[in-house]
């Protein structure tokens, strides 16, 4: 089923006898249980005022467009969302909704928050057919505001999304990233909080394992990213002497980072977050065949053998670990949050038509 209006979709969820499978470029997608349903034939931008930092999309339109629309006005979407497709080895185009069923944020998120931190509004049907509109189109109206950040990272259980706004930024005239070498995880971890907590506007720090690598990106006005580079160096002194890489081997590094793409090969992949002062030992415990850390530390990407239980493997820790490439995955929850998720889908989709797609969407 490809719905290309919200009466119509509407009408199918309304006409629905059993479970949806909700997609939309199917680039995050696991097939789940259901008659398959894709938000391919809701696209296009309806709105966009550069002025206002505003932009308004329907949800299956391709992220490729959205970025272009925006790099042609010299704007971006903050969140530097990611593509998938290396990971997981899916085909199709990204769009802008899934971006937002997922809550997608790349690297930037350290500086410029998560992909629900730049929605300010949502259109989507619910479970009866209804369709809800929620927030605003301009940054000012804060109108359901809690809603609209539900809906970000909710993987299509409490309904599926139509149409979705954001608050953009303006792009970087030009970035430079500084890359330490030799480093072990633990200190990684502690140069790049040296990094992020400086007066420097660090917009990303990431590590590398596998080749000892640290990298800390910072992005602005040509002047004012050479001064910030050369004090971000001291900074960085008693972790080594930092490498400058110039702006084109800095996007595509952070491209990489981004998806992840030290995650190729055959095996399960997992995605950790963490605060970033447990991660070194998360490493050690994990016993990865690869591994990658964002976010200063705060996102982890492992990939271990097909049918790894890193969960029992890690024991309880303070944060959460979602398989992501591999057996369809559901997390588990505590039951205090397990009875607030229950609750809320009791609300948004009562006949469970979305519910199933949890952890089948990826």
């Amino acid at each position: 089923m490809r719905p290309e209006t919200e009466e119509h979709l509407a009408e199918i969820v309304r006409g629905a006898n059993g479970p949806l499978s909700v997609r939309g470029g199917a680039t995050r997608h696991r097939p789940g249980p259901g008659e398959a349903l894709t938000t391919a034939g809701l696209t296009g931008i309806t709105l966009y005022e550069p002025g206002a930092l505003t932009l308004v999309a329907r949800a299956g339109t391709p992220m490729a467009e959205v970025e272009a629309a925006l790099a042609a006005e010299g704007q971006r979407l903050p969140f530097e969302p990611m593509d998938h497709r290396p990971l997981l080895g899916t085909t199709g185009e990204p769009t802008i909704g899934g971006a937002v069923a997922l809550n997608v944020s790349g690297p930037r998120r350290v500086q410029a928050g998560a992909c629900r931190d730049s929605l300010i509004g949502v259109r989507f049907v619910d479970g009866e057919g209804t369709l809800v509109k929620n927030g605003g189109r301009v940054m000012k109206n804060v109108t359901g505001y809690d809603l609209v950040k539900l809906m970000a990272g909710a993987r299509g259980t409490l309904g599926i999304l139509s149409e979705v706004s954001f608050k953009v930024l303006p792009a970087a005239a030009t970035e430079a990233t500084l890359r330490l070498s030799g480093l072990d995880v633990a200190e990684a971890v502690k140069a790049m909080a040296a990094g992020l907590s400086s007066p420097f506007e660090v917009t990303a720090a990431a590590h590398d394992p596998a080749t000892g690598e640290t990298s800390l990106r910072i992005e602005g006005l040509a002047g004012s990213v050479a001064y910030r580079a050369g004090e971000l160096t001291r900074v960085l002194a008693p972790f080594g002497t930092a490498e400058m890489l110039e702006p084109e081997t800095s996007t595509a590094l952070w491209t990489d980072i981004r998806d992840a793409r030290a995650m190729a090969g055959d095996g399960d992949v997992w995605r950790l977050s963490v605060r970033p002062s447990h991660a070194p030992d998360l490493v050690a415990r994990a016993g990865a065949e690869a591994a990658l850390l964002d976010w200063g530390g705060g996102l982890i990407w492992l990939r271990l053998p097909e049918g790894t239980d890193l969960r029992a493997r890690l024991g309880g820790f303070g944060g959460h670990a979602t398989r992501v490439r591999g057996a369809a995955d559901v997390p588990p929850e505590a039951p205090v949050l397990a009875a607030l998720t229950r609750g809320l889908r009791e609300r948004f989709d009562p006949r469970g038509l979305f519910s199933p797609a949890l952890g089948e969407n990826a």
